[in-house]
């Protein structure tokens, strides 16, 4: 009855599911749906074709590690900010609850 009457918050576990599909199940996600979108619409592709030629023939190998290093970085500060959300809500519910009872 608590749960219908929103006296229990079904949150704390709740939030943990939608982490870890925003952490693991997104990232996939998005890779998949680019691809399939570059192969369904023609231009995409042929200005993702010509945007990495050019990039391939004008970048030397230690620009094109410094991007690839810069690209995995912002990868990761993006996951630990996704983290760090989601440990606050989960702490304002655990606030929350000890304040209520």
């Amino acid at each position: 009855m608590d749960f219908l009457t929103f006296k229990s918050f079904i949150s704390p576990i709740a939030l943990m599911v939608f982490y870890y599909m925003g952490a693991v199940l997104m990232p996939i996600f998005i890779w998949f749906a680019s691809r399939w979108v570059m192969k369904k619409i023609g231009f995409i592709e042929q200005g993702y074709q010509k945007g990495k030629n050019i990039v391939s023939a004008t970048m030397t190998l230690k620009y094109k590690l410094l991007s690839m290093g810069m690209f995995v970085m912002m990868f990761l500060f993006m996951e630990l900010m996704w983290r760090m959300m989601f440990e606050f809500l989960i702490a304002y519910m655990q606030i929350w609850e000890a304040l209520v009872k």
